[in-house]
């Protein structure tokens, strides 16, 4: 009976957090022949390739991915652990590794994530945000566990994740509170030629929002685009001009930038999902995210 060595599992664990043999060998002291030697034996056990080379980096095969998975659980135990024990206390704790699209708002990706907190076990939670290319070939890895956006990820990727319809929101105009007085007359109308702080272009939001403006007959001057809606807040206080941001967030947003409502529109929709490694969501987090849900379904 072949037995696992966790020595050789920590070196492959290393390099493929780290990308290299060279980077690895200079965290862990030791050589790089020594790293080759203890990868080559791990994969004599598995009976499979872990990495593929390309150029001077090393990139995970289907089975290093799935090993990199196995690897990060074990080794996050490990730590948790010995954690418990240092603080007397033999309490697991729940990590959860989230992806976050850049061009999801941070006040809804906030309302997403919450639910998990309320489960009856300790839980630390990893937020990265990014690209949403980038974040799925992490979760493709197994170094996320959920992957938070604002549109489904393409069929077209050339590795299999899973998409889940968590809500979807109407929009909310709102600026500083002069602005918001001057365009609540005569709203949707009332933004036509109005100074308008939009998402990016490349981002689901700008896209149904152009399509709803088009349908209205409206074009308002675009002073600038942001793919940071917190940054897209801030330049609004400053009465930059007028923002759309998805009801759901619109009260808290209201309250915490001192920014008024122009008006709505549930004609205009705003979508979010979650996208997983896994068709059978397992994770208990990623559960609690799914069935808090409900209450993302917004006028």
């Amino acid at each position: 009976m072949d037995f696992l060595n966790y020595h050789h599992l920590r070196y492959f664990w290393a390099v493929a957090k780290e990308g290299s043999l060279r980077q690895a060998a200079e965290k862990l002291h030791v050589s790089q022949p020594t790293i080759s030697a203890q990868i080559a034996a791990l994969e004599s056990v598995m009976g499979e390739k872990l990495f593929r080379r390309g150029g001077r980096s090393l990139t995970l095969t289907e089975a290093g991915q799935r090993a990199f998975g196995y690897a990060e659980e074990i080794f996050s135990l490990g730590q948790q652990l010995l954690d418990s024990t240092r603080q007397e206390s033999g309490a697991r704790v729940l990590r959860l590794q989230v992806g976050i699209t850049d061009s999801l708002p941070k006040l809804a990706s906030w309302q997403i994530v919450k639910p998990v907190f309320s489960l009856p076990q300790t839980v630390q939670v990893v937020c990265r945000e990014g690209k949403a290319t980038d974040l799925l070939a992490q979760l493709a890895a197994y170094r996320l566990d959920i992957v938070l956006a604002d549109e489904p990820a393409p069929s077209s990727l050339p590795i299999k994740v899973f998409n889940y319809l968590l809500g979807e929101s109407g929009l909310s105009f709102c600026a500083e509170p002069k602005l918001a007085a001057s365009l609540k007359r005569k709203f949707p109308k009332s933004l036509n030629d109005a100074p308008a702080l939009m998402p990016s272009s490349n981002c689901a939001l700008r896209r149904t929002l152009e399509a709803w403006l088009s349908a209205n007959h409206i074009r308002p001057r675009v002073v600038a685009e942001f793919d940071d809606t917190a940054l897209m807040a801030v330049a609004a206080v400053d009465g930059m001009g007028f923002m759309p941001m998805p009801s759901l967030v619109a009260k808290e947003a209201l309250t915490r930038y001192g920014i008024q409502l122009i008006g709505k529109t549930q004609q205009c929709r705003t979508q979010f999902y979650a996208i997983s490694a896994e068709r059978k969501l397992t994770h208990p987090a990623v559960v609690a995210i799914t069935q808090g849900a409900r209450a993302l379904n917004v006028g």
